[in-house]
């Protein structure tokens, strides 16, 4: 608290005892202790609210003692009451206030912690429910994991700055394709992250919805791609890897810190699917599951985006994978970067 509201209260206060005091008129000033309480209640603490109202009553009783003594023949004693209790009730509200306020701001702070792994418009709906998300449940949904293609060799030199700045701008724009077609982030990973499709709640175009994310996210590195190669900086690159099926879904940790997450096979498989990417040179790998699951969905025109790739043992897998995907032209810069390579159309 700055001294301005400090020396203003206690100067309120020691002319509200004055008065108090020396006035010949028998009402009761001590109401006004109240304006004492309302000035300090932006600035203070509960304990400090409360030392300032016990000031207020210690000084309500010693006018009243030095006025009237003991004898407390007239009204001054109901007045005095008045007093304590107009002190009382603003202290309750001051307190009331204070706590509402905590509250507000506790809110808040969940809600804008939300807001990094949510889209705006879940939040809002996360917000009003009454069903925890905390409870466990399996549920279809559609995972999809995306990271950048060589980080490791491209920021060996870079200095740290660099390197932050880089991941910034990298998981700005994933993160925005991913609210754009209703996808939350599950965790970030480094220079990527891991994006499911029909959690919290699924809906009828979860797969739908993941297929536009990804090409939108391919977009979106093409064009900060040609914006790096004009300043001179080497293009972008990124793999993506998305699987339909059953999750579990649930929060894990410990007491101190819990996370709201989604695990399972269906997790592992996405995971190894984009792993995957770099042994076919492709910048999206997909699941026949996936693709059925676009068929289902109605999809069927954006499910030819992504060419039969055929059955493929992945990391860790007793089965083979059938995969669909869309690989690399041939004809690349040395830096990665296509110029020929068709320009993707901004996705529904």
């Amino acid at each position: 608290m700055s001294n301005l509201p400090r020396s203003l209260a206690l100067a309120v206060a020691i002319g509200i005892f004055a008065f108090d005091t020396l006035s010949p008129l028998r009402l009761a000033i001590a109401v006004l202790y109240v304006i004492v309480l309302l000035i300090v209640a932006p600035y203070f603490s509960r304990r400090g609210i409360l030392i300032t109202a016990s000031g207020c009553a210690a000084l309500t009783l010693l006018s009243l003692l030095l006025v009237h003594g003991l004898d407390f023949r007239d009204t001054a004693p109901i007045r005095a009451a008045v007093g304590l209790a107009a002190i009382g009730i603003t202290t309750y509200l001051v307190l009331k206030n204070i706590a509402a306020n905590e509250r507000l701001g506790k809110i808040q702070r969940q809600r804008a912690n939300l807001a990094r792994f949510f889209s705006p418009q879940l939040v809002s709906e996360l917000a009003e429910m009454d069903t925890p998300l905390s409870v466990a449940r399996y549920q279809p949904a559609t995972v999809l994991f995306v990271d950048m293609v060589g980080f490791t060799s491209y920021c060996s030199a870079l200095p740290p700055e660099s390197v932050i700045a880089l991941l910034r701008n990298l998981l700005a724009l994933l993160s925005k394709s991913v609210f754009s077609h209703h996808g939350i982030i599950d965790k970030f990973l480094g220079d990527g992250l891991m994006a499911v499709f029909g959690a919290p709640f699924s809906s009828p175009a979860d797969a739908t919805n993941a297929a536009n994310c990804a090409l939108d996210m391919l977009r979106s590195i093409d064009e900060w791609s040609e914006q790096r190669l004009r300043s001179g900086e080497p293009a972008i690159r990124v793999a993506i890897g998305v699987h339909y099926g059953q999750i579990a879904q649930g929060d894990v940790g410990s007491d101190s810190r819990l996370e709201l997450t989604v695990v399972g096979d269906t997790v592992n498989i996405a995971s190894r699917v984009e792993a995957f990417c770099r042994t076919l040179d492709a910048e999206i790998l997909v699941t026949a599951s996936f693709v059925e699951a676009l068929h289902a969905e109605g999809s069927s025109t954006l499910a030819t985006t992504f060419a039969d790739l055929g059955s493929h043992m992945l990391r860790g897998r007793a089965e083979p994978i059938h995969l669909y995907g869309m690989r690399r032209p041939a004809a690349r810069h040395a830096d990665g970067y296509s110029p020929d390579r068709p320009r993707l159309a901004r996705t529904a």
